[in-house]
């Protein structure tokens, strides 16, 4: 069994490179609050709506000193052919082999999965993807039973907030995080 992250952990540190070839290191954040994203892969139109949300808040969150890194267990060419085709402002990073997701105990589940399939606010979820003009395709070789976590980590790198999500659509409110930034 995988550890679960809880408040006052230490965020365990990383070291990868976004979509853009720079590099990310955790540890450089330090002294700035950040919203670590775990998605299911680049396909994902779920997925993109979130980010697509982030997106729309970013400019607001970088001002109150909140940075977000988003991972997807998608090859890098997938990232940049789907998630990676908005124009976020934080780093996107592709972490097929899953390590990171590893580092912080992002679970995999079938039966979460099919819980939320068979969720009857799914389909609002798919609507408003859809209206985005995110489809639902299956990525290739993605792990399609990944399930979505979120982590607020403060200045000092210590875990305030771990969300581990209960279905594919499970993620903190927008609410929490504003509260986060302004704390």
């Amino acid at each position: 069994m995988t550890h679960l992250l809880q408040q006052g952990d230490k965020a365990p540190l990383f070291h990868s490179t976004d979509q853009s070839g720079l590099p990310v290191i955790l540890e450089n954040y330090l002294g700035r609050k950040v919203l670590l994203a775990f998605f299911r892969n680049s396909a994902c139109a779920l997925c993109n709506t979130r980010v697509h949300h982030f997106i729309q808040q970013y400019s607001k969150w970088r001002q109150q000193g909140l940075e977000i890194i988003a991972v997807f267990e998608s090859p890098e060419a997938n990232l940049r052919d789907n998630v990676g085709r908005q124009t976020a402002e934080f780093p996107l990073i592709a972490d097929p082999e899953a390590l990171l997701y590893d580092k912080y105990g992002v679970e995999t589940s079938e039966e979460k999965v099919q819980a939320t399939l068979s969720d009857v606010n799914t389909k609002n979820f798919i609507s408003e993807a859809e209206a985005l003009g995110f489809k639902l395709i299956k990525e290739e070789g993605a792990n399609f039973h990944r399930i979505p976590a979120e982590f607020l980590i403060d200045r000092e790198g210590i875990v305030q907030v771990a969300h581990y999500g209960r279905l594919i659509t499970d993620h903190l409110p927008i609410e929490t995080i504003n509260g986060f930034t302004e704390s």
